[in-house]
């Protein structure tokens, strides 16, 4: 009986998220895109992300390091905000905690997204990546959290960075809106 009760209380409680649409806004994209967190894979991760855009966390983050033919980084919410001093935009994280790598087997393929991090593996908090290409070679370093379903053509176009390692000089493109969705 009481494996029945667990079992009953498993299945009746909802999924957090099945996925994340992002408004995007700025002088190279403007559109939306539709990512599928892959709660599955990465499920800490895919919660922390999805709970942080559900507080509207991202909304009025900018893409701060977008390098072509690798990616574009955005999800700094303490220091990536539109209108803040940018200065230090992709050296922030959120007031949660950092979590723990949940590495797989997924490559990193185009559209494919990912956890930011520092060089500590259980250092990911609320910066992610959109893969623009294949970067087989952060496959099992970068735990993957998500695939881009809708909205590639949006991705290419965000404005791409100039400066050092890829950081976007000027005005970037910001996350305007990101809503949860099932």
């Amino acid at each position: 009986m009481r494996k029945l009760a667990v079992l009953l209380a498993l299945v009746a409680s909802p999924a957090f998220a099945t996925g994340l649409k992002i408004d995007v806004e700025g002088e190279g994209a403007n559109g939306t895109i539709v990512i599928d967190l892959l709660e599955d894979v990465a499920p800490n991760h895919a919660k922390q992300i999805a709970e942080l855009a559900a507080e509207g966390a991202y909304d009025g983050v900018v893409f701060h390091r977008v390098i072509d033919g690798f990616m574009a980084q955005t999800g700094d919410v303490q220091f990536g905000k539109m209108g803040g001093d940018m200065s230090r935009a992709g050296m922030g994280k959120s007031e949660r905690s950092n979590l723990d790598a949940e590495f797989s087997t997924l490559q990193y393929d185009r559209g494919v997204v990912g956890m930011a991090r520092s060089q500590d593996p259980n250092s990911a908090n609320s910066q992610f990546f959109i893969m623009f290409a294949p970067g087989y070679f952060l496959n099992g370093q970068y735990t993957v959290i998500g695939k881009v379903t809708e909205g590639m053509d949006v991705v290419d176009a965000i404005k791409r960075g100039a400066g050092q390692n890829g950081s976007v000089v000027g005005q970037p493109d910001v996350m305007k809106k990101v809503t949860v969705i099932d």
